[in-house]
Parts: C-alpha cells; structure tokens; sequence
C-alpha cells in the first residue's frame, strides 16, 4: 500500500486497503487520469483506453495531425478552460493579455511522507505515519502558470484527499474566475447522484437520481454550506444498496458557498468538479502569488453505501474533529431556550439549573438573550457583555452559582453577526457588508460583520476571549443565523471584491483556531440556524455540529438519516426537547424523544418544571442508559437498518462496537398501523459466530440468526412508539 511510481511506464499508482487510483503522464505531457475502484494491485490500466477521431472533439496542434488525441475526450485528473476540452472544467483564468487559455502539462511530482496542510484552512490532518503526500506540479508553458495538485493518500483508511496549489510564475498578473479543488473523471459504468438537499428545519434530506445526459448541479450561493445542498455528494451504481455496489464519495471540506458539478459527456463518461462557488469569486494573482483551493475527502467503496459511510465517520472522527473531546463523551447538557426564550433573569434560570442538577444533567447552557439590549432578535448582536437588567450580578456571579450546584457553565454566542441597533454597529458601521448606495438585505434582523478584514476579526476575538478569561466557560454554542448577501469589504479595492467572500471564509477559519487554540478545555458547538453550516470544515474546528433547529422527534429521524452518510453522529449536536413540540405542535412520547437524542451527543431543551415525577425518573434512567451506551455511540459502526422512502411504518438505526461484542439497535414506530404485521428488522454487523444477550428479555442468539433470520419487534400500540435492543456478548446457551 501507498504511493508508486513507475518511470518506464509513467505510472502514478495510489493504492489503499482496498482501492487504487492510477494517472499516467502521456507522450504530450497530458496527466491522464486512468483508475480510480477496487484494487488491481500496480496493473497498468490505460489499456482501458483507445483514442479515436472523434467528430468535433478538437485536437492538440502538437502533434497536429493526430486527429485521435482530444482533451475533450480523455479522462484527466485537473481540466483547464480555452483549449479545447468542452467539459466542466476545473479552473478558468484570464491571463495578463486577457485570453482565457490555460494548457496545463506535466512538470514533476514529489512523494513525501505524511500528509500536506492547507495554510489557512483546515484539512485532513494525519496522527502519524498513516499518510503520505504525492504532489504533481503541472504548467502552462506560455503563461507560467502553475498548479500544484495535493494527494493525502490515508492507505489504511481507504481515504484519498485532494487539493490545489495555484501559482503565478509568470511575468503578469492573472485573474482566477475558478479553481477548483478536484476533478474526477470516471470513464465507465452508469450512475445513480445521491445528494443531500433541504431548508431550514428540515436539513439534509437524501435524495437519489440516475444521471442525465447534462450537467447536474449541487450548490450554494449564500456564503454558507447551507441548509439547503450540503457539500457532500455520492455517485452509485445503479444496482448499489446499502451492503453491495460501487459508490464514490467526494466531500468538499469548506463552509463557504459551493460548487460541485456532474456532467455526463457525449460518450457516457462522468466528470465531477467539485470546489469553491465560482459565482463572485475572481482572485488576482500577481507574479510570485499563490492560491490554495480547500480539500476534498475522496473514497471509494465496492461494498455499498454503508461501508463508505463508515470510512468518512472515521476520518471525520480521527483525523478531522480535533482535541480532548474528539473522541470523548459529551456532557449531557440542557438548553434554556425552548424553555424560557428571551424571557428570563438570573433567578428563573437557576430554577432550572436546580431541577437539572437533580436529574443527573451535568451542563447548563444559556442562550440567546443575555448580552447587550437582547430581548428580542432586533437588538445587542455585537455587544458581548451582560445585560445588567437580566443578570444583575454579571455573568461570572451566574457561572459561579450555577457551578455551586454542580454543573458546568455554557454560553450561547454569534460573533459573526451585528444588529444595527447595537453599540457595535453605531461605533463602525462599516465593518458590516453592503453594498455601496444600497440598503442592505436583513435577515433575522442582522448584518454580517466583514470578517475578511483583520481589525474586525480583531475586535471579535477581543471580545469573546474576554468572555472566556472572566468566566468559567465550558462550552460554547457558536452560531450563525443568516447568509451572506451585499458582499462587500471597504477593506478592499473596487478590482478586488471578487475575494471578499471567501476571504470571509478565511477570516472565520483563522478566529476559530485562534480561540480553540486559546481555551482547548473547552467545548465549542457549531451552528448555523441549526445545520446551516454542518460541514466537514466546521468538524475541523468544533467537534459537534447542531444538527438542526427542528428538535421534533420524527422529523429528526430524517435529518439524522441523512446526515449519517457522510458524518458520524457523535458530532451531532441533538436534544430531547418540548412536547407538544415547538416547531410542529406535535406530541411525542418522551421515551421516543430520548431515543432519538440518542443519536447523537444527547441533552435537553425544555422546562423540567413542567415535568411529572414520572418524567423526571424517566430523564434520570435515560441519562444512565445514554452514559452507559456512550462508548458505542461515540466510536460504534453505524447502520442504516431501514429507509424512509421505502414505505416501511418505522425507522431502525443499530450501533456495533469494533469488536463487534457490543450492540444498540433504536427503532422508531412513525406510522401505527392498525393489526399491523410484526415489524421484522435483520441486523447488521455482529460477528455471525458470537452468541449475544438480549437485555431485559433472557433471550440469547447467534450474530448468524440475528443477521440472517432478523429479530422480529413485538406490537407496538399508541402515538410514535419505539424500542431499543441493548445487545452484549455471552456464552453459548
């Protein structure tokens, strides 16, 4: 396994566990992309590949009377624009002259032990010796523009990561109006695009369709990865389920806005060119300049959908989520959101601080409302400091007496934002992006701070670590609750604006790590309108994401579902919360509530002063129950055990551990049926010659029998029921 080189037959070979990926410098200089599926060892696959005049697929002028050599029809690992390949192409750029040409050939390539970094932005790091790094430099010989393409070959983890280097050795400055991060090219086969669309509330819906003989397109515009098309697609054979068939998966790791296109070309062949959005995006590169594009997470899985999903949960849990809690328990935490809303003062808050004390809750988290003039969302974004009229004594005396009773402190903050009606905005109204001579677009009733400038990033960072000096902070939700629009920095030249947007992508990126490597103890949740901005870059720099702002129980099922494709659900930030529930008006059993919490960190959102004592016991054994089965959740394997568009009345998830001697399966009734027939699941990923006990039913069974006779639920009666099957390893009866 790893990175070879053959020179006689110029032959890049990147072989995994259980993949290769192989590209070829040809007679003219071309890096021809040649494979990229299960293992064939170090075989030379061009003999894929014939050449043949193609009708109006143009020809290189060298050599010149070869009408079968076309870059309109060879597979290539990075395809420029202007020079006769009319596909999606992977960078445009207009050259000091003002053409648009750029005909990138071989140069050199290095292998280097370890895996690259990104400056700036965050990537796929490696725990050592688990990587290496081929890099192949390519060149236009006119313009001296130059592209360095990173490979993070993770052999053991069937893992394969890409980025870009752009530089300008020429003698003029050229613009950049695309760069890409990756193209992939496959050649052959018929494909299914899996992809992950939705809104506010309702994140992450899968969604499968054969490709069409077009160009399809998974996007955001909104300088977000967005609630709306996740930056994360797979393609899949036809045939392809959940345990057989070729899948591809190529992850985007940024949270700014996104572009991955597919197009099927004349031939059949599928191209996929994944990167940032090129809408308002121009970067100009002066001679000596350079730019990195963000990483992809490439894998490939012969086994079907869950075995790649498998490979991303554990890089995202490895050698994506960083520090003491990447892949450690959560505290299990209440919210005082759905509880109080902006409606409250030191004295209800420490009410419910009491009560949860009590039931074994170990974080409270305060959020929005406590700073500046908060009470309601026209006001105080910007002003991060204690609103004395709610809590008289300041922020520290709160933390101080809600640590007294035992329970660590968390804080509710958007520092990304401002409200006009703020101290912030009347001080430096320009640090906020609008368009010049125009009102700006309001959403949730707040601007956008210009985080592409240093003195506003400054200024956050200021402010907020102040907040984490002066008080004893454990946990931070860090939220974002609206996209970007009327981008427009006053720090840059009118020329220059096509870099704002990802410029405050950056900006973001260098005050995360700014702060996370200031206060590592503690434990920073991102958000963005709930999963807005759930991104493998975002996982970079806080282990847990909230998942989404919907916390009713049923419709969570779905947005957990389709989330666990690409993301484990330990970095799922995820909540039992009110019933009737506040964003449908449903209402759910409580049991069911907890179930669903359960995958993901687990904690609650709700007034347990409006609890019977029965409820309150029955938060206490979940508590317990969530503590005992922690380590499966956090570091289990994760199976789809059903598919919400199948027709099925229910929803069944299972976690096995590693070795395989530990098993959790959740099942969640969404349809009761009347005289419904049994619901009868088979689960996954036991050892088919371990004998496990049931818990609570004195039952014991094969792996064997239970992945292949299933296990059979008994009838489940009333509102949204579910059960869950706590499986351990024990002797044979």
């Amino acid at each position: 396994m790893g990175i070879f080189f053959d020179e006689s037959r110029k032959l890049r070979t990147l072989d995994t566990a259980d993949t290769s990926y192989q590209l070829r410098v040809d007679a003219h200089g071309f890096l021809r992309h040649l494979y990229y599926g299960a293992s064939v060892g170090r075989s030379d696959m061009s003999y894929l590949y014939n050449d043949y005049d193609r009708g109006f697929s143009g020809n290189p002028y060298l050599p010149r009377y070869d009408r079968t050599l076309s870059l309109d029809t060879l597979p290539q690992e990075y395809t420029s624009f202007g020079v006769g390949d009319f596909r999606v192409g992977a960078i445009s750029v207009v050259n000091g002259d003002g053409s648009y040409s750029a005909d990138f050939r071989y140069v050199s390539h290095e292998i280097l032990p370890g895996k690259y970094a990104i400056p700036g932005m965050p990537a796929v790091y490696d725990n050592g010796g688990e990587a290496e790094t081929l890099i192949i430099t390519v060149q236009d010989p006119v313009t001296l523009l130059t592209v360095r393409l990173y490979y993070g070959v993770f052999a053991g983890k069937n893992i394969i990561t890409r980025a870009a280097e752009i530089i300008n050795e020429g003698r003029q400055t050229a613009v950049l109006e695309k760069a890409a991060s990756a193209c992939l090219d496959v050649p052959f086969g018929s494909w299914d695009l899996i992809h992950f669309h939705g809104r506010h509330c309702m994140e992450r819906q899968m969604e499968r369709r054969p490709l069409l003989q077009t160009i399809q397109t998974v996007a955001s515009t909104r300088g977000m990865s967005s609630h709306h098309h996740n930056p994360f697609v797979i393609l899949c054979d036809h045939a392809a389920n959940e345990d057989h068939g070729d899948c591809y998966g190529l992850m985007l790791m940024y949270s700014g806005s996104h572009k991955t296109e597919i197009e099927v070309d004349q031939f059949g062949s599928v191209r996929a060119v994944t990167g940032i959005h090129d809408a308002q995006f121009r970067w100009p590169l002066a001679p000596g300049e350079r730019f990195f594009t963000p990483e992809v997470i490439l894998t490939y899985s012969a086994g079907g959908l869950t075995a790649l999903s498998h490979r991303y949960h554990d890089v995202i849990r490895r050698n994506v989520c960083r520090g003491m809690y990447k892949l450690a328990r959560r505290p299990v935490l209440i919210n005082n959101w759905e509880a109080t809303y902006y409606d409250f003062d030191e004295e209800k808050l420490l009410s419910l601080a009491r009560q949860a004390a009590e039931l074994g809750i170990e974080l409270f988290v305060l959020d929005d409302g406590w700073f500046g003039n908060r009470n309601d969302d026209n006001a105080g974004l910007g002003d991060w400091t204690a609103n004395p009229e709610k809590l008289p004594h300041g922020l520290h005396a709160l933390a101080e007496k809600i640590n007294a009773l035992g329970l660590r402190f968390g804080l509710w903050i958007e520092p990304e934002m401002v409200s006009e009606d703020s101290d912030l905005y009347r001080t430096h109204p320009d640090w906020a992006f609008s368009s010049p001579g125009r009102r700006p677009m309001k959403g949730r009733n707040q601007l956008v701070l210009d985080l592409s400038r240093a003195d506003v990033r400054e200024h956050i960072y200021a402010a907020i670590s102040k907040l984490l000096r002066e008080n004893n902070i454990a946990y931070i939700k860090w939220d974002m609750n609206r996209a970007l629009s009327d981008i427009y920095s006053r720090a840059l030249p009118p020329d220059r604006q096509g870099e704002a947007s990802h410029r405050y992508v950056l900006g973001v990126y260098a005050l995360l790590e700014r702060l996370t490597a200031e206060f590592p103890h503690i434990l920073f949740e991102g958000c963005a309108g709930g999963g807005g901005r759930f991104d493998a870059a975002m996982l970079y720099y806080t282990p847990q994401i909230w998942c989404s702002d919907d916390t009713d129980a049923m419709l969570r099922v779905k947005i957990h579902y389709g989330t666990s494709f690409g993301y484990p659900a330990c970095v799922v930030g995820a909540h039992v919360s009110a019933s009737p529930n506040h964003q449908t008006g449903r209402t759910t059993p409580l049991y069911t509530r907890s179930i669903v919490a359960m995958s993901g960190s687990f904690g609650y959102e709700l007034d347990p002063g409006r609890l019977t004592a029965e409820e309150r016991a029955a938060i206490q054994l979940q508590i317990s129950d969530f503590k005992r089965y922690s380590p499966l959740i956090l570091d289990g394997l994760y199976y789809r055990l059903s598919d919400p568009d199948a027709g099925q009345c229910y929803h069944a998830w299972q976690f096995v551990s590693q070795d395989k001697r530990e098993s959790l399966v959740s099942l969640v009734v969404h349809s009761p049926q009347a005289n419904s027939p049994l619901i009868h699941v088979r689960l996954k990923g036991l050892n088919p010659d371990m004998f496990y006990l049931i818990e609570g039913e004195n039952r014991v069974c094969s792996g064997k029998a239970l992945m292949r006779g299933g296990y059979s639920f008994p009838l489940l009666f009333g509102d949204y029921p579910a059960m869950q099957l706590h499986l351990k390893q024990t002797q044979a009866p």
